[in-house]
């Protein structure tokens, strides 16, 4: 039995389903009872916890062979960094006390450095207290998420412009959620390894200017690419809404992009998804 949480979001869907396919047993964690009844449709058990709630997950988690889980982003929060360790510490916490036998956490490319990669700082430490707590750790390093372009297209369609924050020309390890989820499922088959970390791309690094070249191909028209520094990116993510310590923590992000600290130090797994299919996909 392997228990995955996120199942109501990208990559948890894409491991539950993956397991299922693959004729694996599957628990899937959902905080309302109601979200769960598709997948019990499916043929999984449902456990009703909040990743916060330490006793709910451990039972959820408690007999299990594997669990997927994941931190995620706390934007509201006054400190998103703090919150994002304290939910990791309790999910961390749940998972030793289960006595689960190996965990697959889904980090993020940069997750080594202790500073200066904006939220991704959160999984860094995050990491940690997985590795404190469990047995086995694969902590499963993905790169920048192909579908974040999704929250752009609405533009591209309009107004025929990419916006984004990284330099045209800067390659960068990009990957879907469909690679994470299907590389994810099958690290859980394969069993606990020890401590291991496993970096993950897709077919190519990707540029913008890549980006907005498919796009072009895509919807047939040109797609002009504007580029702006990272230095804007805080001003324009609290112009949306975004609350503020969330868009500063982006902003040092896209800062930590153009320097460099966003890149794996070793060759990465390599998905199949590629830019193009993954941008077809999201424009429907």
């Amino acid at each position: 039995m392997y228990a995955v949480a996120g199942v109501t979001g990208n990559t948890g869907a894409v491991v539950a389903r993956t397991l299922l396919e693959r004729g694996a047993p599957v628990r899937v964690i959902v905080r309302d009872a109601a979200r769960g009844a598709p997948w019990r449709e499916r043929g999984a058990e449902v456990a009703v916890a909040d990743l916060g709630d330490e006793a709910a997950l451990t039972e959820a988690l408690r007999g299990v062979a594997g669990a997927y889980l994941l931190v995620p982003p706390q934007v509201g929060a006054a400190d998103p960094v703090a919150a994002g360790v304290a939910l990791a510490e309790v999910a961390a916490r749940a998972a030793a006390a289960a006595e689960v036998p190996h965990v697959v956490l889904l980090s993020s490319v940069g997750a080594e450095h202790p500073a200066g990669t904006g939220p991704v700082v959160a999984l860094h430490r995050a990491e940690a207290s997985f590795r404190a707590a469990s047995p086995a750790l694969t902590a499963l390093r993905a790169g920048y998420f192909l579908e974040n372009y999704g929250a752009v297209l609405q533009v591209v369609r309009t107004d025929g412009v990419l916006p984004t924050f990284i330099a045209a020309d800067q390659a960068v390890p990009t990957v879907s959620v469909r690679d994470i989820g299907r590389v994810a499922a099958e690290l859980l088959l394969e069993g606990p390894q020890g401590d291991r970390v496993v970096p993950l791309a897709g077919p190519v690094d990707a540029t913008p200017q890549d980006a907005a070249g498919a796009l072009t191909a895509l919807l047939g028209r040109p797609i002009a690419l504007a580029a702006a520094p990272p230095e804007a990116a805080e001003g324009a993510f609290t112009g949306m809404g975004m609350p503020q310590p969330m868009a500063a923590l982006y902003g040092e992000l896209y800062q930590g992009i153009a320097a460099g600290r966003l890149s794996f130090p070793e060759a990465p797994r390599r998905g199949v998804v590629g830019l193009q299919d993954g941008l077809r996909a999201l424009l429907g």
